[in-house]
């Protein structure tokens, strides 16, 4: 039995399959959970990932580990981990290793967490420092157990790196905070408020489990109207989100999405394939080409985001430093020559 997904085909093309790359692409997974024999998923021949190794990967290794640091990049078992390591760019993930949801798609470990370190935020700015880094991803775990989600960790995080690296761009990735929560991210004064979506409308319950694609919408509004209100003007911070594909979604549900978050003023999408970490997670229902992900990206020009990243192994971090809007880039500039002409430059 051919076991092969439904894949896009571009005109005059007929793509060939061949064997997965090892080690999830990026990432060790418990071989007792991976699908092996006959059954094995294969994965199209554009789905390759450089294998994670030179100096500058295995410097920062040992720096994130010096630190006692979590990325996503190996928690999440990132496909581009080789190629953004290399070129010293990180995704760091706060507040511990253990997550409180279950998502259907994420490789992160579930379970109660015990990590509570208030003294993270200074750890992660020191080892941000010595990265020397133009733009860092700050992401986390869901903390559902904690009172405000880690809202504050974030917050203190942002202002630790402003300190130590001034001319630094500075992302968030967050859970879908609302209210106070949400406010106490905004008022430390991200350059980017990343909230993904993840996939469509339908999907939201199998993949996401307990988080709304309304209250996804909703945090990505109201960072805009909060950062316009603490501001007093607009423009100060942009924001950006994410979808997978290939879990079952139709392109009008995907071209639905795109205008959903466009009618919240979202600045930036990340469009990339779902890759299956386990036999545990769901499965991928269809590998969409790179010719389909070039027509999508430019329907999201066409709509108004000010950036679209659309590829097979893009993910929501992935070359995050140049989807930076050139008004991100004036105001990170203006920061730093204030804190320089008061004599705080790092």
């Amino acid at each position: 039995m051919d076991r092969r997904l439904p894949i896009f085909q571009p005109p005059g093309g007929s793509p060939e399959l061949h064997q997965p790359l090892s080690i999830a692409m990026g990432g060790s997974v418990d071989a007792s959970v991976l699908r092996t024999g006959p059954d094995r998923q294969r994965h199209p021949d554009w789905i390759k990932a450089k294998l994670p190794t030179g100096d500058n990967y295995h410097e920062l290794k040992d720096l994130v580990r010096g630190q006692a640091l979590n990325t996503v990049c190996e928690e999440a078992m990132c496909p581009n981990i080789g190629e953004c390591w290399e070129q010293r760019t990180a995704t760091v993930m706060i507040l511990g290793d253990t997550c409180t949801r279950a998502c259907g798609f994420c490789a992160v470990k579930t379970g109660r967490p015990e990590w509570n370190d208030e003294d993270e935020p200074r750890r992660v700015a020191e080892a941000v420092a010595v990265m020397g880094l133009e733009h860092c991803v700050v992401t986390s775990v869901c903390r559902d157990d904690l009172a405000d989600g880690g809202a504050g960790i974030f917050a203190e995080t942002i202002r630790q790196m402003r300190r130590t690296s001034p001319t630094m761009g500075v992302e968030v990735l967050i859970p879908d905070y609302l209210g106070e929560d949400l406010r106490t991210v905004m008022h430390a004064g991200p350059d980017i408020l990343n909230h993904n979506v993840e996939t469509v409308a339908r999907l939201q319950k199998p993949v996401r489990k307990r988080a709304r694609y309304d209250r996804s919408l909703q945090v990505l509004a109201d960072a805009k109207a909060m950062a316009l209100d603490i501001a007093g003007r607009p423009g100060t911070v942009h924001t950006k989100s994410s979808i997978m594909v290939g879990l079952g979604e139709t392109r009008a549900e995907l071209s639905q999405t795109f205008r959903d978050l466009r009618a919240v003023d979202c600045d930036i999408l990340t469009l990339g394939q779902y890759l299956r970490p386990t036999v545990r997670h769901l499965p991928v229902e269809r590998y969409v080409h790179p010719d389909e992900f070039a027509e999508m990206k430019q329907e999201g020009l066409e709509l108004g985001f000010r950036h679209v990243e659309s590829g097979p192994l893009v993910r929501s971090s992935y070359h995050a430093r140049d989807q930076v809007p050139e008004e991100a880039r004036r105001n990170r500039t203006a920061r730093a020559a204030a804190l320089s002409a008061n004599g705080l430059s790092a």
